[in-house]
């Protein structure tokens, strides 16, 4: 693929509202994925109404008794949600301080942490001003696009 082919399909990307693009061509192949601190609008895959009753498991027996379950509280503040996929980490280098903890205080446009996607860096800036209250994600730890990441209070 050429280089103006290469910077058109960029251009498309960049002045659309579309977050990705693959195109391939022989045997070449590439992605555009447009990166931005903004989160992006999501789409839900949902099964057909037919589907669904299809792979429903089958009903436990009524004398097994149901197992508890436990649902987390939902974090408090401003979700910082992650704007793609790809490994976190929450300082520039290995060994050195991290951008954040917990008790920091940010303002807007503040880099909270990088997600590396592709062998690029990518710095994820905050868009609130507050303290931190919950770091959601492990140093190292891969994410998808529009997992929590941090809690703003």
């Amino acid at each position: 693929m050429d280089l103006r082919k290469l910077k058109t399909l960029i251009d498309l990307v960049a002045e659309s509202d579309i977050a990705e693009l693959e195109v391939t061509e022989g045997e070449s192949k590439v992605r555009i994925v447009k990166s931005s601190a903004m989160p992006q609008n999501q789409m839900v895959m949902m099964q057909p109404q037919g589907m669904q009753a299809q792979f429903q498991p089958a009903a436990a027996p009524a004398a097994a008794a149901a197992p508890a379950v436990v649902v987390a509280a939902e974090p408090t503040g401003y979700v910082v949600k992650s704007p793609m996929v790809g490994t976190f980490y929450r300082s520039s280098a290995p060994g050195s301080a991290a951008f954040v903890e917990v008790g920091s205080t940010v303002k807007e446009g503040d880099t909270l942490c990088i997600i590396e996607a592709m062998k690029l860096l990518n710095e994820i800036d905050s868009d609130k001003a507050g303290v931190v209250t919950q770091i959601l994600v492990e140093n190292g730890q891969p994410v998808e696009f529009g997992q929590p990441l941090f809690v703003i209070g």
